[in-house]
């Protein structure tokens, strides 16, 4: 049987994702990616927002109709829209044969041959339940990098968010476990690990006592074959002297962090329920700048949130621009249900939160296209990523760029390469937020 996966949200959900493809293919499945030649159908949904809600549902519904007409012996619903909406899937979409919810991926070929033999099971397991780890994973990032999820679940219970109602708490995946997964990465030629969490900056603090990311990343650095290690969702609050200075001395650490901060009005931080302030945030943001000085920074923020007043706005927008972080994203708020903040007064208009957003984005495009302009001259390792089809033009990323979300610098250069090498180049010039250069010296870890 071919069995077709969807996997959609975020980096997190995609390593559930992979693990149960790496279940379903020591059960003896393959796959497809032709929902033509698909027999049975697996979404891995997402609803932390609202279009990533409707998305999740389109998506069922396109699968559903092809149940219908018969193509489909099994549609499978897995994920945070599944966990958390069940009820209303099984009752608006009744084609969807067993839900899987967020703590029982490891069940879904269980699942599937339930539903195979006329018997479809929904399979959910406590919040509280350990997270599922130590699956072998088929990685479906390109061979050369892949995620790595070292917790579950989140404490911190901002006012916006549902993650901890459709997660659970925060629990750390244990080390020799996140130390053997690394090494069987490299050994099918993965080179760059991106550590991903709700909060990685905890990791350890349930299972060692104490916040265990330096020593992590101390062990993950040991592994042969792996050259980058990037983390990503750092709460600013949570950093450490010893995890900057880790980011600092180990050379395999990417000098880049992603550290959510959503907001600079004090205001409106306290009632996003977050644990910082816009003199810590600047503290730790100048801290990391003083220590590690090429460090690149990324980060989110909300533009809208209830009772934001175009004071704050512009407060946010002069923290930007005093910033001047090198990568940022921006969302407008989406009212989630059963959030405190989706019962608070002041809701904002729709197209004033867009509005706010735009500004926003406005300022950091200018903002990364200044950055982008003065890396012209630089030399700099870049990993090749790919080649533009008939022409003599590498996509490649550098250690500021994390895949997906950030730029490229396309790499022009006779020269054969391979997807995953590491190269030495002097960047000749940018186009908005990407790069171009040209080979400096073949590069080797």
């Amino acid at each position: 049987m071919k069995i077709m996966f969807i996997s959609l949200g975020c980096d997190k959900n995609l390593v559930d994702t992979e693990m149960m493809l790496g279940i379903l293919a020591e059960k003896g499945f393959s796959f497809t990616d032709d929902e033509q030649e698909a027999e049975a159908v697996v979404v891995n949904t997402c609803c932390f927002i609202n279009d990533a809600k409707e998305e999740s549902i389109n998506t069922l519904l396109e699968m559903a109709e092809l149940k219908k007409s018969g193509q489909l012996k099994a549609l499978i619903a897995a994920g945070c829209l599944a966990q958390r909406y069940r009820e209303e899937i099984q009752k608006e979409i009744p084609q969807v044969d067993a839900i899987l919810g967020t703590m029982a991926i490891e069940n879904v070929a269980e699942a599937l041959l339930e539903v195979l033999a006329g018997e479809g099971k929904n399979h959910y397991k406590d919040m509280n339940a350990v997270p599922v780890y130590g699956k072998k994973r088929i990685v479906t990032t390109g061979g050369h990098y892949a995620y790595m999820k070292i917790a579950e679940g989140c404490d911190k219970h901002c006012t916006y968010c549902i993650i901890p109602k459709v997660r659970g708490p925060y629990r750390s995946i244990p080390m020799e476990s996140l130390i053997k997964e690394a090494e069987e990465l490299a050994e099918s030629g993965v080179k760059e690990l991106i550590l991903v969490a709700q909060e990685t900056t905890l990791y350890g603090v349930d299972l060692y006592g104490k916040k265990s990311l330096p020593l992590l990343l101390t062990k993950l650095a040991e592994v042969s074959g792996i050259c980058w290690i990037r983390v990503l969702y750092c709460y600013p609050e949570e950093i450490t002297d010893e995890l900057i200075e880790v980011i600092k001395q180990e050379k395999k650490v990417c000098h880049y962090l992603d550290i959510p901060i959503q907001h600079a009005s004090d205001k409106v931080l306290k009632r996003m329920g977050r644990r910082t302030d816009r003199a810590g945030l600047e503290n730790i943001i100048m801290r990391l700048r003083r220590e590690i000085p090429d460090i690149c920074l990324r980060t989110t923020l909300i533009a809208g949130f209830p009772g934001e007043t175009e004071e704050d706005h512009a407060e946010m927008m002069e923290f930007v621009e005093a910033m001047q972080f090198d990568r940022l994203g921006v969302f407008a708020y989406s009212q989630e249900e059963d959030t405190p903040a989706a019962a608070m007064e002041d809701q904002i208009e729709e197209t004033v939160k867009e509005e706010r957003r735009a500004r926003l984005m406005e300022l950091q495009q200018e903002i990364a296209f200044a950055k982008a302009e003065d890396m012209v001259g630089r030399i700099i390792t870049v990993m090749v990523e790919g080649k533009l089809v008939d022409e003599d033009v590498y996509v490649t990323r550098t250690y500021k760029d994390a895949p997906e979300v950030d730029g490229y610098l396309f790499l022009h250069t006779t020269a054969e390469l391979m997807t995953g090498d590491f190269v030495k180049v002097q960047v000749t010039g940018s186009n908005e937020y990407d790069l171009t250069g040209e080979i400096y010296h073949e590069f080797t870890e």
